[in-house]
């Protein structure tokens, strides 16, 4: 486990870590486009996606809960 693992699990796992990472996670992973979004807005909220789940990996090693061949 890094360091960097380690301040995210810290950083995230408060309370109020806890909302903002939940709040997060409305706005990006659970948002919907509509069929006639453009290529653009897929690709920004892929990109937003990836970050949301970037943080909610490293999330998990600094607490040990990831599994590195997923």
């Amino acid at each position: 486990m890094t360091e960097t693992e380690r301040n995210y699990t810290r950083c995230f796992s408060s309370p109020s870590g806890m909302a903002v990472l939940q709040h997060l996670r409305q706005i990006t992973i659970d948002r919907v486009l509509g069929a006639n979004c453009t290529d653009f807005e897929l690709r920004w909220l892929e990109a937003q996606r990836s970050l949301i789940h970037y943080i909610e990996t490293l999330v998990q090693r600094g607490r040990g809960q990831h599994n590195d061949n997923t």
